[in-house]
């Protein structure tokens, strides 16, 4: 009678798992722990050489983006200042207007006045006249008020422009130096990315999975390290035991340090 084949079972990756079941995850597939070690090996050697090339733009990518939300926010404060001003400019437009109404009346009034028949309606002109000239010189304050807040704005808005001026050449500058380095780089990157996505490409999930998860977690991003100094974890400089070390140099089993987290493979993979 043939043995039924028994079909294995894939259980979910969870990202809080610990590293017992990634361990077992390369027990089952002994005979490719070899072989999966020198693939997270180099997945590693090609990561930390895409990392040298992002630590060489240093700080410029977001000194770029920052400088680009700062000019974003000085031209919407130039473009509102102006209209402000326009307001403004409109505001002491309609109050001379309002001078040159109050001066119709005024006139108009004062022609009344020439033909008023008693003493109450020359006193009601006469105070429509008081109130017409109290509006003309309520209009005159506005002006004066206004065209001082004009000059005020038209100062600020210089020097709104001024900065908008120095930083669209720092952010120049910066572009520059940030596409030479980007240009100096292009090539080698690109052919580093294709070579850890072709190296990933062989890695089960739940190993890649584990890797990004230490390459998070740790400062320097070094999932993968070599033994230190004979004795000691390459990542955070604990001594290794005799027993581990053996289980290390025999490239069958994964090492996962006790101390930080990082797998540990023979330094002879090089």
């Amino acid at each position: 009678m043939a043995t039924k084949k028994v079909k294995k079972v894939e259980v979910p990756i969870d990202q809080r798992e610990t590293f017992v079941s990634l361990q077992k995850n390369f027990a089952e597939g002994e005979d490719r722990v070899e072989e999966k070690l020198k693939l997270l090996y180099n997945l590693q050697k090609a990561d930390s050489e895409i990392d040298k090339i992002i630590q060489l733009r240093g700080e410029l990518p977001a000194e770029v983006e920052e400088l680009e939300a700062e000019l974003a926010a000085l031209r919407t404060q130039s473009a509102d200042i102006s209209a402000f001003i326009i307001a403004l400019n409109q505001s002491i437009t309609d109050n001379k207007q309002n001078i040159l109404d109050c001066d119709d009346q005024i006139t108009k009034y004062q022609g009344q006045l020439q033909g008023v028949t008693n003493s109450r309606e020359f006193d009601s002109i006469n105070k429509e006249i008081e109130n017409q000239n109290l509006l003309r010189q309520i209009a005159e304050k506005n002006i004066y008020e206004t065209k001082a807040k004009v000059v005020e704005k038209k100062d600020e808005l210089e020097d709104v422009k001024a900065r908008i001026s120095e930083r669209s050449e720092d952010l120049k500058l910066k572009k520059q130096e940030l596409e030479t380095i980007v240009e100096s780089t292009a090539k080698e990157e690109t052919t580093l990315k294709a070579r850890r996505d072709s190296i990933a490409k062989k890695l089960d999930e739940r190993t890649m999975s584990a890797y990004e998860r230490i390459r998070a977690s740790v400062h320097n991003h070094l999932a993968v390290v070599g033994v230190y100094n004979e004795n000691a974890c390459g990542g955070c400089f604990s001594i290794i035991t005799p027993q581990r070390l053996v289980d290390i140099a025999s490239d069958k089993k994964l090492v996962i340090c006790e101390h930080c987290g990082r797998i540990i493979v023979d330094p002879d993979f090089e």
